[in-house]
């Protein structure tokens, strides 16, 4: 991750997850009234003063090194500060001072780094005086701010401004390829980020649930950006039962709409469950680009099963999405992981192509004329005019004597006449169906 960087960091549920949503004016971070909900390190955009820096959220920090996973936060909030230009250290003005925050502060200075401290929850005008206990910490006089109402947001925005570098590189490209991984809980789509990147950038465990966060990291590979998107594993609707993964599926979700191609992981040994089939109908009604990743094929290989029989039950499946390319790995060993980029590639393309108008027509006239259209109660459907006003996914409006005549089966036989003229592999296509205004036919 590259650009001026600025970390929150602190003990657990201090309100760092809220202050992150507020900086960031959005809600990308769950906030929930319990410890322990920031995992990963979760990265934003802050614009202030026709300025740019990347926000990072990372979980609380314990010190409770002989517990596994609050080791593992603990390192995610290393790494996160190690990378940072700018800490904000959040403490919680109401509790007032913890020994785990002087623990944390000790910590930080031998960083280095430049250290904001921040006294949250100063709700009110007379709460402002809670700040002044944090001077023991010997950082510098804490910043008043109430993270949940806004109240001193303005003032600490001008104090990270001061502090950053004069430039600093924006942090995506606008030529990045965003692409999420979803799927179930613990099919593996953590370790397959954490292959990709060469780094621990998430938590992996076999605790499922472990990722809450959609959670985007940046890297190139051959001189391409791309983003990828961690997301929360999605569970059947039935066995969500807390309010914090219930939020965790809604990120989800909401990081396949704002990506451009959606690999979605698939169990291998396990095979495809209905739940997949959801999540791959999900991503199909939201046009987005899609790969079948099935997973741990190192199991399945071992059990003498073959791709092709593998593949054909899961296109049996997922029928809908015939479009889609089916891809082998193994994110633990690395098995054929490289080989999603020139996938990944294609499909970005074929989401893009635009058909000459000319060529578009001639193609629907010719499927007209082999197959034509069956008539309902006597009328026959005519198709007058064929255009494609959008891409990503590709959308094309076709101009007809009455669009009710237009049965679903025929718009699947000019959607196979499509993909066999031009391919668009790996995405979806839209059609839209149109009644001309006026009489006559162009072929």
């Amino acid at each position: 991750m590259t650009g001026n960087l600025v970390a929150i960091v602190g003990r657990p549920n201090v309100g760092k997850s809220t202050l992150f949503n507020r900086l960031t004016a959005g809600r990308t971070a769950i906030v929930e009234k319990v410890p322990g909900i920031t995992r990963d390190r979760l990265y934003g955009l802050v614009e202030w003063r026709d300025r740019q820096f990347t926000l990072v959220d990372t979980g609380g920090i314990t010190f409770e090194r002989e517990e596994p996973l609050a080791h593992q936060v603990h390192r995610q909030a290393e790494m996160a500060i190690a990378e940072a230009e700018i800490i904000l250290l959040l403490l919680d003005a109401r509790e007032g001072l913890n020994p785990l925050d002087e623990e944390i502060a000790s910590f930080l200075r031998r960083s280095g780094k430049e250290i904001i401290p921040v006294a949250n929850k100063i709700d009110t005008q007379d709460d402002r005086q809670l700040k002044y206990i944090f001077f023991s910490l010997g950082l510098g006089e804490p910043h008043p701010i109430s993270s949940a109402h806004g109240r001193g947001i303005g003032d600490l925005l001008d104090a990270i401004y001061d502090l950053l570098p004069e430039q600093g590189d924006p942090i995506y490209p606008p030529d990045s390829i965003k692409v999420a991984i979803i799927g179930r809980p613990n099919v593996g789509k953590s370790s397959l980020v954490n292959t990709v990147l060469g780094e621990e950038r998430v938590i992996v465990s076999e605790e499922p649930g472990t990722t809450r966060e959609a959670v985007d990291s940046r890297f190139q590979y051959k001189d391409r950006d791309y983003i990828l998107i961690d997301t929360a594993g999605v569970r059947r609707k039935s066995q969500v039962k807390e309010k914090v993964e219930y939020y965790g599926v809604l990120r989800s979700l909401g990081a396949v709409d704002r990506s451009d191609i959606a690999l979605l992981l698939l169990d291998g040994p396990e095979g495809v469950t209905e739940q997949d089939v959801k999540l791959a109908g999900y991503i199909d009604r939201a046009g987005k680009g899609l790969v079948l990743v099935v997973n741990k094929w190192d199991l399945i290989d071992q059990r003498g099963e073959t791709r092709r029989e593998l593949k054909e039950r899961l296109r049996s499946k997922i029928a809908f999405a015939g479009y889609a390319p089916v891809a082998f790995i193994s994110a633990l060993t690395g098995y054929h992981v490289k080989e999603l980029f020139p996938i990944i590639d294609r499909i970005w393309g074929q989401q893009r192509k635009r058909l000459p108008t000319s060529w578009l027509n001639q193609l629907i006239s010719d499927a007209v004329l082999m197959t034509p259209p069956p008539t309902v109660k006597g009328r026959r459907l005519k198709i007058y005019y064929a255009t494609q006003p959008r891409v990503a996914p590709p959308t094309f409006v076709l101009f007809v004597n009455e669009p009710r005549l237009m049965h679903f089966s025929y718009l699947r036989y000019l959607e196979n006449r499509l993909r066999e003229g031009f391919e668009y592999y790996g995405t979806p296509v839209r059609f839209v169906i149109k009644k001309r205004s006026r009489k006559g036919e162009w072929w």
